[in-house]
Formats: C-alpha cells, structure tokens, sequence
C-alpha cells in the first residue's frame, strides 16, 4: 500500500514559502496597468527591459534599470523637442526638420557637449562668417581727411 505524503511537492511558485509579494493580490477583474502607465511615461518600459536582456549589457538587470533609462530617454527628446519647435517658430515655419534640431543642439551648451560627436543628416552648418572675410568698417575720422585733401 502507498503512504500519502502530508506534505505535497508542488510544482513553481510555493505559496507562502520564500519572499512573496505582500498583499492580497490582483482584484477579480482588474484592468491591466503597464509599467509605462505605474511610471507615468510615455516611453515604453517593457520594450526598454527586453531591449537591455537581449543586448548582452549584463546577465542580470534590476526592475528599476529599465525605468530610470526610459525617464532620462524621455526627458531628454523633451528638451531636444521643446528647443527644436522654438528654432521652428523662429523661422516661421510649422514642422521641425533635421535643421532646426540641429541649430537647437549647437545653440544649447549640454546638448552640445552631449553630442559633439554626433552628425544630423540634411540639416546644414551653422550661419557663421569669419571676421577677416567681412569688409573693412570705415571710420568717421579718416572719411573727413579724405574729403579735406580733395578741396581746392
């Protein structure tokens, strides 16, 4: 005859061996919440996670890794979009092109230094016109004693 085991082996997760999660788990019916909407961001986090395990950054990666990195991701396409509309609305135009994210990343001191290295396709060269190569300003003074030794 088999003797029943009072202990039963169970197969995954053991209730209420280990470090659980505290609480009373989801309520009966309860909408899904993504990451994204816990963190309050746009950018999404999960696609962040799957993107870090299968670059082969480190074997192991902490659940806030992912949200940290798409909070600065997101923070800065703000500050690069905000300064690329004002260079827009300076040229009057509706539509950011390559060449006002561009003139927004030269005329900005941190984004510049951030991508010093970096080349916008199809967005130009900054306006600039060396010193040598403008015409020589007059000066009041030498314009009268010209005119002085033309009279007779």
């Amino acid at each position: 005859k088999q003797q029943l085991d009072p202990m039963p082996v169970t197969r995954g997760k053991a209730k209420g061996k280990g470090k659980g999660k505290g609480g009373k788990g989801k309520a009966v019916g309860g909408k899904q919440v993504s990451r994204s909407q816990r963190a309050g961001l746009q950018f999404p986090v999960g696609r962040i996670a799957r993107k870090m395990r299968q670059g082969g950054y480190s074997s192991r990666i902490g659940g806030g890794a992912p949200v940290y990195l798409a909070s600065v991701m997101e923070y800065l396409t703000a500050e690069l979009l905000e300064l690329a509309g004002n260079a827009a609305k300076d040229n009057k135009k509706q539509r950011i092109t390559p060449r006002h994210i561009m003139l927004a990343v030269k005329n900005d001191d941190e984004l510049s230094t951030l991508l010093r290295n970096v080349t916008i396709s199809a967005a130009g060269v900054l306006p600039n016109i060396h010193s040598n190569l403008l015409p020589a300003k007059k000066k009041k003074d030498q314009k009268k004693a010209g005119d002085a030794s033309q009279e007779f």
